[in-house]
């Protein structure tokens, strides 16, 4: 007989996310709280928090969170960065040591502008030129990996469990108004720091419970604009895929969510009006390699709002409640709760729906 921990969880990895409309500033204690009832979907070789707002004395800069494997490493990025931008500030990101979390890299954090020379010379806009960076530093330079890189906001990953990673980075020292939260149980890929979620581009971050079996044609069709896949992971091409959809594209949200999720052709042609048909069959057409096949839920972050998103036919679990002007997403209702013991109005989004919640103008 096959005793728990002996066998393949396929449903494994756990996300859960909160955000306020209202853009009250929550402390990450709560999401990292949120992780403790789903203990058992991880298996410590992963975990993660993406939170948005938590850097407002530095919110005009771009925030690039570093993973270094030594200082002759460090300083010759810090090189490389001094070529693209002004280093307004820099400092290794506080931790806290404790048993459960080993082996950790360097971690630094450089707040960051652009120079308007480099735009200039190379013709590009301040978020492209970060981009063309991260990937830069990424493919290139051995032993370091940025693994956050978006305004008024930073991720936090390491090999471990995601109560344990909430601790390591002291995460109820920070205030924001918006997180998501991962823990892994990798089955295809290896448990790295650079591979633990959220994966993020600029902005966007993306947390993700499942297994990806387009991946390959996914990569490929992505790596044609620029894009390099090398964190080791199927999750870090959904992250690209948003940003080459959303941010170089201009689709929308819901548009983006139908071309990864997209409805069957025959639920298009049976439930769909005139216009809506052209639409749906328009995005299809035009990005049939961007649909990601296999089971998924995504929780999708980005300045200003979350995006969850199961597969179109709901292979993975994933639940949503308010509580006032908040907004809980869960693997598991017990995440929910952990979060808000009274939250209202739960509920299992249907296959390919896409949840978007955003943040009152103006509020954060």
């Amino acid at each position: 007989m096959n005793r728990e921990g002996e066998i393949r969880i396929p449903s494994g990895c756990a996300i859960a996310a909160v955000i306020s409309r209202d853009g009250k500033k929550m402390s990450g204690e709560m999401i990292t709280d949120a992780m403790k009832p789903m203990h058992e979907r991880s298996n410590g070789l992963g975990g993660g928090f993406a939170g948005y707002g938590i850097y407002p004395e530095y919110k005009d800069f771009y925030a690039l969170h570093i993973f270094f494997d030594d200082r002759t490493t460090r300083k010759d990025c810090e090189a490389l960065l001094k070529e693209y931008f002004e280093i307004v500030h820099s400092e290794r990101i506080p931790t806290r040591k404790i048993p459960e979390i080993t082996d950790e890299p360097m971690i630094w954090r450089f707040f960051v502008s652009p120079l308007k020379s480099m735009l200039l010379e190379m013709q590009l806009d301040e978020k492209e030129l970060v981009a063309r960076i991260v990937m830069k530093i990424n493919t290139e330079m051995n032993g370091a990996y940025v693994f956050s890189s978006g305004k008024n906001m930073g991720t936090f990953k390491a090999v471990g469990f995601p109560e344990d990673v909430g601790r390591f980075y002291m995460l109820e020292d920070y205030e924001g108004y918006s997180w998501t939260a991962h823990g892994r149980y990798p089955t295809n890929t290896p448990g790295w720091w650079g591979g633990a979620h959220p994966f993020t581009l600029l902005d966007f971050s993306v947390v993700h419970n499942g297994e990806i079996s387009s991946y390959d044609a996914n990569r490929r069709f992505i790596e044609m604009f620029g894009y390099k896949c090398t964190l080791k992971t199927d999750t870090e091409v959904i992250t690209y895929i948003m940003d080459y959809l959303v941010r170089r594209q201009g689709l929308t949200l819901k548009e983006a969510a139908s071309v990864v999720a997209a409805p069957f052709w025959s639920t298009i042609e049976r439930e769909y009006d005139k216009e809506e048909r052209r639409e749906q069959e328009y995005l299809r057409t035009v990005f049939p390699s961007l649909l990601i096949t296999g089971p998924f839920s995504i929780v999708l972050g980005f300045t200003g709002g979350l995006m969850a998103l199961n597969d179109r036919l709901k292979l993975r679990s994933m639940v949503v409640g308010e509580k006032d002007d908040k907004v809980f997403i869960a693997s598991e209702e017990a995440a929910i709760k952990a979060m808000e013991p009274y939250a209202e109005n739960i509920w299992a989004p249907s296959g390919g729906e896409a949840v978007i919640v955003k943040v009152k103008e103006g509020a954060y």
